[in-house]
């Protein structure tokens, strides 16, 4: 939501990248939190930074759980895999509505922004952006098959599926567009090449080495985890893999991403609550990687003064999540749709 009038909420609430619980009242000017204040005797709510979806298809909406087998080059291997030929297939108008029913979903489980690899060339990309037109959602499009040059950057596919990978990645950077690589997602022999191209987002890295690890951590590289799409497509059947617990004790810095809707619902609830009971990360861990991939978008995604408002107003007395005695764990674990009763988001 936009404010033309200053906004105040008064609650219990996750204050910047710590994360720490803290009762007060915040008041956002301009779309800018311009004060967060000491308050006593709040009301039973809390406020929650709101999400960002580091790594979608949203496009594959429309090959929602279709009855498919086979392997991931069957299924979503450029440029002639499952997801391909039915995105080609699909007429237009219904691309951008099944693509405009998922940031609605997105809306609706806490998620304000997310980042999209989005097929189909320039028609691609902006068939994307009518389908986000007027919703309070904040996409950062990276292009393919010609779609870098119009978009925010270039979302390359493996560089061994890509001959042209060097001019892409060339283009993009004299743009000062961004480029992001999917490496790692089967095995990690596309990682190191991908490296070479000095990527601002890595997404997948489900069975990156130790060394490679090390490299990216050194190099600063973010790596968008896709932890529910990798045991769906049966890239991994172990919490080793993706190296969520290795990533973040080299103190790499880690995003959550659903992938592809074909497969995933696009949901950060689910992603999260799954990431804890399967690769038994902290709490605190977990929601900064459903977080901080706003970075992508050019804010922090935490409640400070200063930035921009991107928030949820939660309403813990209409389920158990009153009785919660850890907001952080409770949010990650717990939370549903149902429970959010308002989303705070600046528009600039």
């Amino acid at each position: 939501m936009q404010e033309a009038t200053p906004y105040v909420v008064t609650g219990r609430t996750l204050l910047g990248e710590d994360l720490r619980e803290e009762d007060v009242t915040i008041t956002v000017s301009g779309g800018i939190v311009s004060s967060i204040e000491p308050a006593s005797r709040t009301p039973d709510r809390w406020i929650v930074p709101a999400f960002f979806n580091a790594h979608t298809h949203l496009g594959d909406t429309v090959a929602m759980d279709l009855p498919a087998r086979g392997s991931l080059v069957d299924l979503v291997k450029p440029p002639n895999g499952l997801k391909h030929r039915i995105l080609a297939a699909t007429p237009r108008a219904e691309l951008v509505r099944a693509m405009r029913s998922s940031i609605v979903a997105m809306l609706a489980t806490g998620t304000t922004g997310f980042a999209d690899f989005r097929e189909g060339g320039a028609d691609g990309v902006a068939a994307l952006r009518e389908a986000a037109a007027r919703l309070d959602c904040r996409p950062v499009i990276l292009g393919r098959e010609g779609g870098e040059e119009v978009s925010d950057g270039a979302g390359i596919s493996s560089v061994h599926d890509v001959a042209n990978a060097e001019e892409i990645v060339r283009n993009a950077r004299a743009a000062g567009r961004l480029v992001a690589f999917h490496a790692g997602e089967k095995n990690p022999d596309d990682i190191d090449e991908a490296l070479a191209f000095e990527p601002d987002l890595l997404v997948h890295c489900t069975h990156a080495t130790d060394a490679q690890l090390r490299r990216i951590v050194d190099m600063a590289i973010p790596v968008a985890v896709c932890p529910r799409s990798n045991w769906l497509l049966g890239v991994t059947s172990s919490s080793a893999h993706p190296p969520i617990a290795r990533i973040l004790e080299l103190g790499g810095r880690l995003y959550f991403g659903t992938d592809n809707v074909m497969f995933v619902q696009p949901d950060m609830l689910r992603e999260m609550a799954f990431t804890a009971t399967v690769y038994r990360v902290p709490p605190d861990e977990i929601l900064r990687a459903a977080i901080s991939g706003a970075r992508m978008a050019g804010r922090s995604g935490y409640l400070q003064e200063g930035q921009e408002a991107h928030f949820l107003v939660v309403n813990p007395s209409k389920s158990n999540l009153s009785f919660s005695k850890d907001i952080r764990s409770t949010v990650v674990k717990r939370l549903d749709s149902s429970s959010i009763c308002q989303t705070v988001l600046t528009m600039q």
